[in-house]
């Protein structure tokens, strides 16, 4: 991924998912898939395997390689495991310059400023080094946590999309937020 650092903030490690982490997600996910079955869309089981995400993590590595797309993870720094995930997507430059965040966190991690830290820290970096000028994301109304994190952030909140998401096995209305780089230089 072009650009790319492992980022730090406090105790946290922010860092592009790459090939290895096959296992690491894996577990991530099936240590928390009853904690974020209610804001997730229904998965198959290889989502759920290390094998179905080493196959995942090929195509993001392409689409790392080609500024497409971003997966982080989130560790302590004292750990190996991940406690969380940022992926960035629909990234569109001129004329849009704009893409998608979306994110999760370990039910063990909640409640002490983990997400709003990390994502604070990438959306920055995707501000100062891939040339955002709008970041949005979209919650279901009932997600107190997650509105909470973006209003932190400085996203606004744009709109109300009913039935927006197909989320835990339902469609979901949704808010719509986003940030806007008011840094963005135009590169000509």
């Amino acid at each position: 991924m072009s650009d790319t650092k492992t980022l730090y903030i406090d105790d946290l490690i922010i860092r592009a998912a790459t090939v290895d982490d096959d296992k690491r997600i894996s577990q991530y996910f099936i240590d928390n898939r009853q904690h974020l079955k209610p804001w997730e869309p229904k998965r198959d089981e290889a989502f759920f395997t290390a094998d179905g995400w080493a196959k995942r993590l090929i195509q993001l590595s392409e689409l790392h390689k080609y500024n497409l797309a971003y997966y982080f993870v989130i560790q302590m720094m004292d750990s190996d495991e991940v406690i969380g995930t940022i992926s960035y997507s629909n990234i569109v430059k001129f004329p849009f310059y704009a893409c998608s965040v979306g994110y999760s966190l370990a039910e063990a991690a909640q409640g002490r400023g983990v997400m709003r830290r990390a994502l604070q820290k990438t959306n920055q970096w995707l501000f100062d080094h891939q040339n955002m000028h709008r970041i949005m994301a979209a919650y279901i109304p009932t997600n107190n946590r997650s509105g909470n994190v973006l209003s932190s952030l400085g996203f606004e909140k744009e709109g109300y999309a009913k039935k927006y998401l197909f989320i835990d096995n339902k469609w979901q209305d949704h808010v719509l937020t986003s940030l806007t780089n008011i840094k963005w230089v135009n590169p000509k």
